[in-house]
């Protein structure tokens, strides 16, 4: 073990258990006051940053009696210094500044700059940045001059935080990266861990995600190393994950973290910072009550550690999830006013935030000079601030020019907030990060679309609907860093999946629950791994929709857009050059009525008697709930339907009206568009591939082989996951007759059984070009999660950016051997030179008029154009 007194100190915030081993050893040898301080003084420090601060501050009381015994005034100083800086995190404030002062003046020189530090840290808890930044500056500056490495990485490291909290991102980046550089010089782990996660909050103030989840990342991996649970970064990642929509993943982190901490003990300033944080996440996840017990909890504890500007932002949490949960009137108008005066006098962040809250309640209570007050105060926009500041404030501007009958205003505020959320969204690349964060601007598009509502106008109703829907299919998903790590880790995925199923095993098994416990494992380490794909720039994202442009090319096909405004579904029916709009009806009745349609087809999918309503009253039905008088104003050539996110599982083949049409299902019309104007590879390169366990499967490509006698056949042991993307790869047609799974828990985890196991969405990112046209013969390969604003995630929709102009794909389980005839006839059509839509409609009418077969054909949609 480590006796020697000079070493305990700085082994203290590098490796805490060893220091605690060591200074136990050195005070079992019976050592002179002076020496006992430290080993003490370390073995405080040693359980501070092991989250037992009552036993640190006990330890750290019993070096103050010794260094006072010693009669060591510099040593008196440095122990005073770190007692008042653990009273500080223990939410002590006063006492330990008190202790801090104490010590800032028995000290010089060096020590005075390790001083300073400490209370530059309490100043910091307190809210007190510009005091901490004064501190920290001469700290720098004694620290440097005495060439001690250590402490001037402290003091640079604090000094960052300041700058951090002040808004000067730049300066604090500056100092994490030369802290961050001198601890790795002196072998100082975790406080280098430390660094890395304070500059990932650098990159999380500047809107860059992705960055931020990899520096998180690697700080975490490096707490872990030396065994240490940090609070501090489970704050820090909530806050990345609750700005890249993932609510839910943030509000199970902060629970987590509350829990442990509740069990393993902590700083009581962390605790309250966790509550908050906690309460933060519940806000974003729609779960108001949890939010106003954790936020109360937290108010409670901040008060009485006398954290003011952290007691108000709590009491806005408290206030807006009492919003959330349908609460008005002016008793809440009244105290959301008292907190914005309070924030704006605190001079925090959240003032905005609370003021647009205020300016919602006062256009309720019809108090307008109130409303416009408040919004003119949330509209105010910080220099420098991040996508996601700009478009919040945007908002208040948009909310106080509608509020004024300034429709032009408001729509220029929309589309300026709109474009600041794009720039958001373009620093993302992975697929699931850009699809969840169009939920910031849901309010935004809402604005615009009942201002197009209001006035009637069909044209800018479809131009304000494509402005935010479907955004994340605009670009390819990007590969993450370190590419071959995540092919990797999807490879062994496959493996301990496919290893899952033959052996029978269930969780309930040892066994069943080691493999278990991998596959979490992996999935965790692949999502993770893609949430740190950095984005294309702006020049990456598509051109303005054009509806002229539309128009032209839709010629005599007709297209419908169904728009969902407030729970109300309305149609945008695009024919001869002409834009009509039809009000359909409510929302949840045409999702119960598709759900039925659902349950339906899975019913005769197994075969079971056609009792109950036929098809074709249930078509009638989804007709009335879906098209409404739209239907009337179809035609009768080839159709082109829009649904929205939340009507995306839809047998649109059911619908009496659609029934022998050419009809293409798109997630948008510019998607529709831009696949429509897609151009199929120069060679017609033919895949087809037969998944494990599908008897009717080897029928169905037996006879796809006779269409196709040169195509690539991947089969019996060759259908793996690296062979099928390898010949999928810019193929013209690619057939994949495979079990399929859909996750709804993830669903880019969805997956097609082959033979190593499952080919998940993951997997598919992979592929630089998707197959011109794709055809998925496997149960619910075509479902997809609606998230975000009006986004997709799923199998189908991450080939759309990647060059998929068509696929066709199962919304519900089908019948395999049902599925055979249709999929013969689908391709024989193909071959003749039929579009995918032309070509599926004609071989629905293959299986004649029995009742199985025609459930099966109407379970299939052709997707894109």
């Amino acid at each position: 073990m480590i006796a020697a007194p000079e070493d305990l100190l700085p082994l203290a915030l590098s490796r805490p258990h060893d220091a605690i081993a060591g200074a136990k050893s050195l005070l079992e040898s019976g050592p002179a006051p002076l020496v006992a301080s430290i080993a003490h003084q370390a073995s405080g420090i040693s359980l501070r940053q092991l989250g037992d601060v009552d036993a640190a501050i006990r330890e750290m009381r019993i070096a103050l009696r010794l260094a006072t015994k010693s009669g060591q005034r510099r040593r008196e100083a440095d122990v005073l210094a770190t007692l008042g800086a653990t009273l500080g995190r223990a939410g002590h404030g006063k006492q330990g500044l008190a202790c801090l002062d104490r010590a800032v003046a028995g000290s010089r020189g060096a020590l005075a700059g390790r001083v300073l530090i400490r209370r530059a840290d309490v100043l910091l808890i307190l809210g007190r940045h510009q005091e901490a930044l004064d501190d920290l500056r001469g700290a720098v500056t004694r620290l440097r001059r005495a060439g001690d490495q250590v402490w001037e990485a402290r003091s640079r490291n604090y000094r960052g935080f300041a700058h951090l909290a002040l808004g000067s991102t730049r300066q604090a980046d500056a100092d994490f990266a030369v802290a961050e550089r001198l601890y790795a010089a002196s072998g100082q782990e975790f406080e280098y861990a430390e660094a890395r996660q304070n500059r990932g909050l650098v990159a999380f103030a500047r809107g860059d995600l992705p960055l931020a989840l990899e520096y998180l990342g690697d700080a975490g991996q490096r707490f872990e190393a030396v065994g240490v649970v940090w609070p501090d970064l489970a704050i820090d990642r909530c806050r990345v994950l609750l700005a890249a929509g993932l609510t839910t993943e943030a509000l199970d982190e902060a629970d987590r973290a509350v829990v442990r901490m509740e069990t393993e003990g902590g700083q009581a300033t962390k605790k309250a910072e966790l509550l908050f944080t906690a309460a933060t996440a519940a806000l974003g996840a729609t779960d108001p009550l949890t939010a106003r017990e954790r936020a109360e909890q937290a108010r409670r504890l901040f008060s009485a550690q006398g954290r003011a500007r952290w007691s108000a932002r709590a009491t806005l949490i408290q206030l807006e999830a009492r919003h959330q949960g349908g609460e008005r009137g002016p008793q809440l108008l009244r105290r959301v006013t008292e907190t914005a005066t309070r924030l704006d006098r605190l001079g925090a962040a959240e003032a905005p935030a609370a003021h647009l809250l205020a300016g919602r309640l006062a256009l309720v209570e019809g108090r307008r000079v109130a409303a416009d007050r408040h919004l003119e105060h949330a509209a105010r926009l910080r220099r420098g601030a991040p996508p996601l500041a700009r478009a919040a404030s945007l908002l208040g501007k948009a909310l106080r020019s509608e509020a004024g009958a300034d429709v032009r205003g408001m729509l220029a505020a929309c589309d300026r907030g709109l474009d600041a959320l794009d720039e958001h969204r373009l620093t993302m690349g992975a697929t699931e990060l850009r699809a969840r964060a169009t939920a910031h601007g849901a309010e935004l598009a809402g604005l615009a679309l009942r201002e197009a509502l209001q006035r009637k106008d069909a044209r800018q109703l479809l131009l304000r609907s494509e402005r935010w829907r479907a955004t994340a299919l605009a670009v390819p998903a990007v590969r993450p860093p370190g590419d071959e790590q995540l092919i990797a880790d999807l490879a062994a995925l496959r493996d301990v999946a496919r290893r899952r199923e033959t052996s029978g095993d269930d969780l309930s098994t040892p066994a069943g629950a080691a493999l278990g416990r991998e596959q979490r494992r992996l999935e965790d380490a692949v999502r993770s791994q893609t949430l740190k794909a950095r984005g294309h720039d702006a020049a990456a994202s598509s051109p303005p929709f054009d509806l002229e442009e539309l128009i032209d090319e839709l010629g005599g096909t007709v297209l419908v857009e169904l728009i969902e405004v407030d729970d109300v579904l309305y149609a945008v029916v695009v024919r001869d050059r002409q834009v009509r709009l039809h009000t359909v009806g409510p929302l949840p009745a045409a999702a119960h009525e598709v759900e039925r349609a659902r349950f339906r087809l899975r019913w005769l999918a197994r075969g079971r008697p056609p009792t109950g309503p036929s098809l074709e009253v249930i078509g009638a039905r989804l007709s009335a709930a879906l098209l409404g008088a739209a239907a009337a104003d179809l035609g009768d050539g080839p159709v082109v339907v829009v649904p929205p996110s939340r009507l995306q599982a839809l047998p649109w083949a059911l619908v009496p009206e659609l029934v022998g049409r050419a009809v293409s299902v798109a997630p948008s019309s510019a998607t529709w568009l831009w696949a429509r104007r897609l151009r199929p590879p120069n060679g017609r390169r033919v895949v087809l591939v037969l998944g494990p366990g599908l008897t009717a499967g080897r029928a169905e490509i037996s006879q796809l082989v006779e269409r196709y006698p040169a195509a690539t056949v991947l089969a019996e042991g060759a259908a793996t996951a690296e062979q099928v993307l390898r010949a999928l790869d810019g193929a013209w047609l690619g057939h994949i007759a495979a079990h399929g799974t859909f996750r709804s828990d993830n669903p880019l985890f969805s997956s097609l059984r082959l033979d190593d196991g499952p080919l998940t969405v993951y997997d598919f990112e992979r592929l630089r070009h998707a197959p011109y046209r794709l055809v998925l013969s496997s149960c619910e390969s075509g479902l997809a999660n609606p998230v975000g604003a009006d986004e997709l995630l799923g199998l189908t929709s991450s080939l759309v950016p990647l060059g998929a102009a068509g696929i066709l794909a199962s919304v519900v389980p089908v019948n395999d051997p049902a599925a055979v005839p249709l999929m013969t006839a689908l391709h024989g059509n193909l071959h003749a030179g039929q579009s995918l839509a032309e070509a599926f409609a004609d071989a629905r009418t293959a299986g004649g008029d029995d009742p199985v077969a025609h459930a099966t054909g109407c379970s299939f949609v052709a997707l894109g154009a």
